[in-house]
Parts: structure tokens; C-alpha cells; sequence
């Protein structure tokens, strides 16, 4: 009889942020030979697209005190026990060589049942500082890989700068060369995250509508918004006479953001490491509602190296955005030496050097 391939539980859900790196180690363990299961809820189950086919997907129950009324809070811990005796099931009767959580509570059932079973099992924070989640595991697991450096870690826990993992998509376009801005079709990027971001929606078209008319003629825009937000951020852009093509989220965003001049986002960890793997200027709004204040973690690394303008949302307004749009894009030479420096905080290699964590992992397990 044949052996059977080793198995892979990835435990992610919520947004994109887990997900696309889920997604990547999971395109890098199906090449190794492992069999992938991914283990999320309802919610992360929608953000699965692009995971290739052949990975099982397992819905368990998951929810967060952080939404709804007093009676569906009530029920948390009961639907939260639920999706963690259907994952220790699950891992009982088909035995996981590694469990990898990235966060978000849709990975709580799985890496409950992975503690409670002494399973070989690791953690992937994609942020400068730990979310709720993996804070509540940190302790619980053999390894904590950490995609921003440094990463806030509580005391007595060490990391192992990974960087942050790309999807196939975006290692296809990385380090493409880079047109620099001039007197020719040019393109900006607005992302807010996998959810977009309604101030982004309220401030980015207007300040990039106020620009002088002789780069309103070569520019034209992909903006991410909600659906909400669609009509009136169409609107805008139209009145300006910008080209734009706005949608809720965009399945190519490697393909957009290769061709753009300008990336201006949300701080997302997943966003700044696309960006910084495919190496284009951006100007990154962290999102300010974060209770750790992860994007600003996140942008500092781009910053600090003169690859991105950060502006938190109480400077944001449309002059002080459209300013430094105008200045940069009248500025080739240093678009250019962005989008150099923005390559030299890329790690092209972090879903590597994740895949050999988990080889290293079983490894031990079996020994």
C-alpha cells in the first residue's frame, strides 16, 4: 500500500489579510506533495476563490464577541465549543503532520483542537503586533513565525522572521520593471483592503479630481470600494473626466498594481508585502481604528526605507493627499528610487522560509 500523503490543517479566516498568505503556503505545500485542508468558517469560506482546487475546505462553527446583540454574544463560547469538537473529530480521524493558524477567530476551532490533541502546530502573524487571536495561542504552539519585523511579542515568546507570504499571482509580477511617471498614460492603484475603506472612498477621488489638468489627462484609476460607496466615488471620477474602473474587490490585483505609477492603500500587512514584492511607490493611510495599531507597524519598515509617504487619517484630507500625489508624480526620479527601495524590503523568499518551518515541525513530530 502506498503511503499517504502527509497532511497540512491551515486555520485562517475573516479577511483577506489571513487568507492570502493561507492561500500561499497552501499553493507551496501542494507542491511539496502534502495534502492541504483549510479550516475557516462562513465568513472565510467566501475569500477561498483563489485557492486551488484541490484543497479541502472545512467550514467549522466560529464567532467573535465583537458583533451582534447581548443573546448572539451569549452564544459565542457554545458555537465556538461546537467548531472545536468538529475540528478535533475531524483531526482524529485524519491525522494533521502540522496545524498553521494565521489569525482571525475563524482559526480558533482548529488550533484549539490542535493544542488539545498535541498536535506539531505553528502560528503565522502577518502584522507588527500580534492579533487577539494568535495572542491567545502564542503560548500554545511550537513556533511563532512573524511576517513584519520586529513583531510586538509578549514576553517570553520568541519569533522567526518568516516575512510575509504572496500569493502565486503576485510572485509572477515580482520585481517588474517600473515605469516611471511622465507626459504618457500613467495609473493609480486604491486598495483599502479586502473590504475596502470608506475613507479612502471619501477622500482619494476628490483630491485626485482636484489635480492640474495636464496630469488628469494621462491618469487613469482602479479603486477599490465598497458597494455601497460605488455610485458616489463613480460620480466623482467621472466629473473629473478620469478613466476609472471602481469595483468591490479585484481578483488581479498583482496584474494592477505591476502596471501602476502610484499604490495608494490601506497598510495592510498583506497589501505592504505585494507592494514591496512587486516594488512600486505607494502612500499608505493606516487604518486608524485598529486597537494595536498594526498598520502603522506594518508601513514603518516602507517608510523608513523612503519607499512610501505615510499619512495617518487625522492628517488626511484632499490637499494634503492631492499635494503628494502632484509631487510625486512630477517627480520621476524619486517615484523611481521608491519603487527601488520598496524591492529592498520585499522577501520574495517568506513563503520558503515558512514551508521549511513546517518541514522542520513534522520533522520533530515524528522523531
Amino acid at each position: 500500500m502506498a503511503d499517504v500523503a502527509p497532511l497540512i490543517v491551515i486555520a485562517a479566516g475573516g479577511t483577506g489579510g489571513h487568507m492570502f498568505p493561507a492561500q500561499a503556503l497552501a499553493e507551496a505545500m501542494l507542491r511539496q506533495g502534502w495534502r492541504v485542508k483549510l479550516s475557516t468558517d462562513a465568513r472565510g469560506a467566501r475569500y477561498t476563490g483563489g485557492f486551488p482546487h484541490v484543497v479541502e475546505i472545512e467550514q467549522v462553527s466560529s464567532a467573535t464577541f465583537a458583533r451582534g446583540g447581548i443573546i448572539a454574544k451569549s452564544l459565542v463560547p457554545l458555537r465556538i465549543l461546537g467548531g472545536v469538537i468538529s475540528a478535533a473529530l475531524a483531526m482524529r480521524r485524519n491525522r494533521p503532520a502540522a496545524v498553521v493558524g494565521f489569525g482571525g477567530y475563524p482559526a480558533i476551532p482548529a488550533m484549539a483542537a490542535a493544542w488539545l490533541l498535541r498536535l506539531p502546530r505553528m502560528l503565522h502573524e502577518q502584522n507588527g503586533v500580534l492579533g487577539r487571536v494568535n495572542q491567545l495561542f502564542a503560548s500554545r504552539v511550537n513556533r511563532v513565525a512573524c511576517g513584519t519585523w520586529p513583531t510586538e511579542l509578549p514576553e517570553g515568546i520568541e519569533g522567526v522572521h518568516t516575512g510575509n507570504p504572496v500569493r502565486a499571482q503576485v510572485m509572477e509580477r515580482a520585481g517588474a520593471p517600473y515605469i516611471a511617471p511622465g507626459d504618457y498614460p500613467m495609473s493609480v492603484l486604491v486598495m483599502g483592503g479586502s473590504q475596502g475603506a470608506r475613507i479612502l472612498s471619501d477622500v482619494v477621488p476628490a483630491a485626485l479630481a482636484a489635480l492640474p489638468a495636464k496630469l488628469l489627462r494621462h491618469i487613469s484609476v482602479s479603486h477599490q470600494a465598497r458597494e455601497e460607496d460605488h455610485e458616489r466615488v463613480t460620480d466623482v471620477y467621472a466629473a473629473a473626466g478620469i478613466r476609472v474602473d471602481v469595483k468591490p474587490f479585484f481578483h488581479d490585483v498583482p496584474r494592477r498594481m505591476s502596471e501602476a505609477q502610484l499604490v495608494i492603500s490601506r497598510a495592510g500587512a498583506s497589501s505592504v508585502a505585494d507592494i514591496s514584492v512587486i516594488g512600486r511607490p505607494s502612500i499608505l493611510i493606516p487604518l486608524a481604528s485598529a486597537i494595536r495599531d498594526e498598520q502603522s507597524a506594518n508601513a514603518r519598515g516602507l517608510a523608513s526605507a523612503g519607499a512610501a509617504i505615510v499619512i495617518s487619517e487625522a492628517d488626511l484630507s484632499q490637499q494634503t493627499l492631492k499635494t503628494e500625489v502632484e509631487n510625486l508624480l512630477h517627480d520621476p526620479e524619486r517615484a523611481a528610487k521608491m519603487a527601488q527601495a520598496a524591492l529592498g524590503e520585499g522577501r520574495p523568499d517568506a513563503t520558503r522560509n515558512l514551508v521549511d518551518l513546517v518541514m522542520e515541525l513534522s520533522e520533530k513530530a515524528d522523531k
